[in-house]
């Protein structure tokens, strides 16, 4: 008979993640993972950002009305908002590094990522919205931009929230041969 919370061969029940790691593969795993991500939406956040702190110098600007002017601010606010977010993993990696702590930076870093995604989503509405008024002078821009951001609600929320709920917060069977798996499923303790 085995004690409650082990196993047959006695060592300490583990929740199943779907993988045979420990914590720590777990949290390199993730950290790796949140990294490729992370890369991606870094770079498009420094290029946006880099664009729109030269949006100031150029002739036409000058001539952008009160609300415009306002936008390109907030535009360049959520822009800093958004690589600031971005790019903070490397400063918690840096002070994280060698303590022992890496679930609670993946965690952390999580986070920031999340809200990071979140500011540049709204920093392309913002962007997009201003360029549209400078480019037309038509009320229809708001509804293109809003359209917009629709659309990254609905591909950046609500369609992964759907394919989490279909599956119920699990990861579906493994197939045969798949690499993301360590072998069969076990059953629970």
């Amino acid at each position: 008979m085995t004690a409650p919370g082990t196993i047959p061969n006695g060592r300490a029940h583990v929740p199943r993640t779907g993988r045979r790691e420990s914590a720590d593969e777990r949290a390199d795993r993730r950290w790796t993972d949140l990294l490729q991500e992370v890369r991606v939406a870094q770079t498009g956040s420094q290029v946006l950002f880099g664009f729109l702190l030269s949006v100031a110098f150029m002739p036409r600007f000058v001539s952008l009305g009160g609300f415009d002017r306002g936008l390109y601010v907030t535009t360049v606010v959520l822009g800093a908002l958004a690589t600031g977010a971005l790019t903070a993993p490397v400063a918690f990696h840096r002070i994280f590094a060698g303590r022992r702590l890496k679930p609670q930076l993946v965690d952390a870093v999580a986070r920031l990522v999340a809200a990071g995604l979140v500011l540049l989503a709204l920093t392309i509405g913002s962007a997009l919205l201003l360029l549209l008024r400078v480019a037309t002078g038509s009320a229809v821009s708001a509804w293109i931009a809003g359209a917009v951001m629709s659309w990254f609600a609905f591909c950046w929320f609500l369609l992964p929230v759907q394919q989490l709920r279909r599956h119920d917060g699990r990861s579906p069977p493994p197939s045969a041969g798949s690499p993301d798996q360590d072998g069969p499923p076990q059953a629970p303790p």
